[in-house]
């Protein structure tokens, strides 16, 4: 037999539509009730347990309800004690109920509008690098945090107090000058000076002998990789500059006692920038010059992925990955494709060659027989992108014999043939007028 009354149920049911529940369900119903008020009240009490309370709210039950999955009340929660009111129905049949409180509408209407709250928005900074604090606005200085402690905080304090004890406008002074000494930035400063100054090559050389050979340089290396970002991102128009901080990065690699594998993804952009790049300086006449610098950053590419290539499994496939879509575009100028290619064949040498370069020659054969064909500024890079290519395949095999008995050896037809079906009659025509019979077999050998 249920505590429940069944009539309850019965009443339920009907305001829902069913007339004719039969005694055995209304009284299954009814114990099931039971047995489920039973349980959200055992819910409750652990809620009302573990906030060390001995009245019960409305807030366990709603809590009580989320547990068990049941979708909370609405309605009842309220930090206000609640107030129950009871009505009669009739004789023996009260009814209680929640009475509302009573609000003044005029005085409801003439209040203020609270706040629009705020949007919820974060941010990301780094609290310290290698237990370094950053110099960023969002990293108090050590004055600043001992002012803080000084300050009241609380809802309730009043906001006068910080600009009364003088903490408004506390100058944040800088914290270069705790991180580095005054000798560390006198050094950085002339060895920047020094790689920049175009009047004087001993100067320059002395700065880059000491920046490759002296051990106690580990706190300016964020410093210089920071300075040779921003040299190449606003000197692109100037091929000494780049030049120079191109060597000055070989020189902090060449530096056995420098730690800079936290910093390689930082100076590895700047390196692929004068890589390929469209076109550094503004006349043609300096066409020598930036096929200088991208054989310069090639190098200094190659030397990246062989030293740190251990510390990072990912370095390589990324740069390869970047150099063959430049080598693959062709909206780009030559010179991009020819950095491409110098880039590609430096990281990873004759495998890289036979792997990425080898089966995209023919398609870009043709690409590079029309600019040969034309008068305009585009042939000189395209002669130099031939040469290239014929110098890069030569990495396929261990010995180049030009002579054989004192002759040159000669390419037959059927060979020639053969070539020209692989990498384009362009290249093959090249190789086959110079005699390079190992190389044409080399070639054709690979899969």
């Amino acid at each position: 037999m249920s505590v429940w009354n069944p009539d309850n149920i019965r009443d339920v049911a009907e305001s829902v539509g069913i007339s004719n529940l039969s005694k055995d369900v209304t009284e299954n119903l009814a114990r099931d009730v039971e047995y489920r008020i039973a349980q959200v009240l055992e819910e409750a009490l652990k809620f009302m347990r573990h906030g060390r309370r001995t009245v019960l709210t409305t807030q366990d039950i709603s809590h009580a309800l989320r547990v068990l999955n049941v979708e909370p009340l609405y309605g009842y929660e309220s930090t206000r004690p609640l107030r129950f009111g009871e009505a009669s129905l009739g004789p023996g049949q009260p009814l209680f109920y929640v009475e509302d409180e009573e609000v003044d509408f005029e005085k409801l209407i003439n209040a203020p509008l609270p706040k629009v709250p705020r949007e919820v928005t974060f941010t990301a900074h780094w609290l310290a690098v290698e237990g370094v604090q950053p110099l960023i606005p969002q990293n108090p200085t050590s004055n600043d945090s001992r002012n803080l402690e000084l300050v009241a905080k609380g809802p309730n304090t009043n906001p006068n107090l910080a600009a009364l004890s003088g903490n408004q406008n506390t100058a944040v002074k800088p914290l270069v000058k705790h991180i580095l000494s005054k000798e560390l930035q006198l050094y950085f400063e002339k060895v920047c000076n020094a790689f920049l100054d175009q009047a004087s090559e001993e100067y320059r050389t002395s700065a880059y002998s000491s920046l490759r050979e002296d051990p106690g340089l580990h706190q300016l290396v964020p410093y210089f990789v920071q300075f040779i970002a921003e040299k190449v991102t606003h000197s692109l128009n100037n091929i000494f500059v780049l030049t120079q901080v191109m060597r000055m990065a070989e020189a902090m690699i060449q530096n056995q006692s420098l730690y800079i594998d936290p910093y390689i993804s930082a100076l590895v952009p700047p390196v692929l920038t004068c890589l390929v790049g469209r076109q550094f300086g503004g006349s043609n006449n300096e066409l020598s010059e930036q096929f200088a610098l991208r054989d310069l950053a090639a190098a200094l590419l190659g030397m990246i992925a062989k030293k740190y290539s251990h510390a990072s499994h990912t370095l390589k496939p990324r740069i390869a990955r970047s150099c063959l879509k430049n080598f693959l575009d062709p909206a780009k100028p030559f010179g991009t494709h020819y950095g491409a290619i110098m880039g590609l064949h430096a990281i990873g040498g004759a495998d890289v060659v036979r792997e990425l370069i080898l089966p995209n020659l023919k398609p870009y054969e043709k690409l590079l027989r029309d600019a040969l064909t034309e008068e305009g500024p585009r042939r000189p890079e395209a002669e130099r992108v031939l040469g290239l290519l014929l110098s890069v395949l030569s990495s396929l095999q261990e010995d180049r014999a030009h002579l054989t008995n004192g002759h040159l050896a000669v390419v037959s037809d059927e060979l020639r043939e053969q070539l020209s079906d692989k990498i384009g009659q362009l290249l093959a025509t090249r190789i086959a007028d110079a005699g390079e019979v190992r190389l044409a077999h080399a070639i054709l050998a690979q899969q």
